[in-house]
């Protein structure tokens, strides 16, 4: 898994798949707008669609903010949802759709983050590994930032999550292998963007990218 520091989140195992259930009868309801029925598959699949969003937008507010809009899509969203892929990817296609506003927003919070950050702290204690730690997880977002949203998800899908690009294409509605040029092209953005921004020491550790 490539870069699991930035991504320790903690609820969910990548590896995991939704138990496939007949919810035929659920998702037409939760489609005319019965909210006990929104609220079953919000129970079921927030979790999910929570450890994606901040996977994908780097932030915790923000990814709670893109959770919310999901599941408010999601009524309207199921006229077109016909079973040829999961729900769970359904609602991985929702989240990717409406992630451009709230990366913005978590982007916009790590540059402040970052100014505030080179500001001079006289008093500050010696450079330990858990001070390097939260440096690199901060290198990391900030070189995630430069990739176009469809680049970030691709890569996310594929490398932080481990779907296959087949997967990755059935979620993101593109050719296996328009996913994995787009891969190819993070990975070396990637790599780029975090020789700029990392001192040499942490740039040696962390810029190699699984080919």
């Amino acid at each position: 898994m490539i870069y699991p520091i930035l991504f320790e989140v903690g609820l969910f195992d990548p590896k995991a798949r939704e138990a496939e259930a007949p919810l035929d009868p659920l998702l037409e309801r939760a489609a005319a707008g019965d909210g006990a029925a929104l609220v079953a598959l919000y129970r079921a699949h927030a979790p999910r669609v929570r450890t994606f969003a901040l996977r994908l937008v780097g932030c915790e507010m923000a990814a709670d903010d893109l959770v919310h809009d999901v599941f408010l899509a999601l009524p309207p969203a199921l006229s077109r949802f016909r079973g040829e892929c999961s729900l769970q990817s359904f609602l991985l296609s929702i989240t990717v759709r409406s992630a451009r506003r709230h990366l913005r927003s978590a982007q916009r919070r790590r540059r402040l983050e970052a100014r505030v950050a080179e500001l001079p702290r006289p008093d500050a204690a010696a450079a330990d590994g858990e001070s390097e730690r939260r440096e690199l997880a901060a290198l990391l977002a900030r070189a995630l930032d430069a990739l176009p949203l469809a680049q970030r998800a691709a890569f996310i899908l594929c490398e932080v999550e481990e779907h296959t690009s087949q997967e990755a294409a059935e979620i993101l509605g593109e050719r296996a292998g328009t996913i994995r040029a787009r891969v190819f092209h993070a990975k070396r953005k990637l790599r780029e963007r975090l020789a700029e921004l990392a001192p040499e020491h942490i740039a040696a550790r962390w810029c190699e990218v699984r080919a």
